[in-house]
């Protein structure tokens, strides 16, 4: 396959020729993330190509870790892995398949459209240089977590946080690896409300060491928070009721 090239003002990147126009709507996407993300978090991304991939066979070829990923992820979750960032690249479907991996609930279409976005926010927490071992470790939750809140993701997961409340088992505290891409984000989303922005970046940034997490929350106990996180996603649920008849992940 040829692959065709567009530039934005700070990235390059490859297509095919049928997503001319969808390599524009993800550039732009990327340049308005860039500029929020190196505010945030006060540093430089720097140079990263982007490759828009026309099929998942073609990006899991690209990216073979990714199906073990996606294995190991909670069911309710699977269809959102649909990217990653190396060290001098982001690779990700091109919206159009974006669109049609989206379920039938509420926000599935938009989770799956801010992918670019999560993933240069990986990329700004130095996931790039830190490879994909990051993904597969006790870090995960905080990470993906980040990436999802800071995207403007986690707004859009209500349904399929619902949905994941009503398959065991019950998800742990903080979220193990196989539900970190689905409930990382609840986290922040749970210190934003109580604490705002700024103590979200700060958790961020932070090395993830004992005590982390009741330095975030200003030192209450863990037990404490886990209650609070637990009455959250109820509340989310409850705002979002199931659609038990979605269709499952590709």
């Amino acid at each position: 396959m040829a692959w065709l090239e567009t530039a934005s003002e700070t990235f390059v990147a490859r297509h095919d020729e049928s997503d001319v126009a969808e390599a524009g709507r993800v550039l732009a996407q990327l340049e308005y993330a860039r500029t929020r993300l190196e505010g945030l978090f006060d540093v430089e991304i720097g140079e990263l190509a982007v490759v828009i991939h026309g099929s998942t066979a073609q990006l899991d070829a690209a990216q073979p870790w990714l199906p073990v990923q996606r294995a190991m992820t909670a069911p309710a979750a699977r269809r959102y892995i649909v990217g990653a960032t190396t060290r001098t690249e982001l690779h990700v479907l091109s919206p159009r398949l974006l669109a049609r991996r989206a379920s039938n609930v509420e926000g599935s279409l938009e989770m799956l459209m801010l992918t670019p976005s999560a993933l240069l926010a990986k990329r700004a927490l130095g996931a790039g240089r830190r490879g994909p071992r990051v993904l597969r470790g006790r870090s995960a939750w905080l990470l993906e977590g980040a990436a999802q809140y800071f995207a403007g993701q986690t707004r859009h997961l209500r349904p399929a946080i619902a949905l994941r409340l009503h398959a065991p088992p019950t998800p742990s505290f903080p979220p193990g690896r196989r539900d970190a891409l689905l409930l990382g984000g609840t986290v922040f989303d749970l210190l934003a409300h109580e604490e705002g922005e700024r103590a979200c970046v700060a958790l961020a940034r932070a090395p993830l060491v004992a005590g982390a997490l009741e330095h975030a929350f200003r030192g209450r106990p863990l037990r404490h928070t886990e209650q609070a996180w637990r009455s959250h996603l109820t509340r989310l649920a409850r705002q979002s009721p199931p659609d038990l008849t979605a269709r499952p992940p590709p």
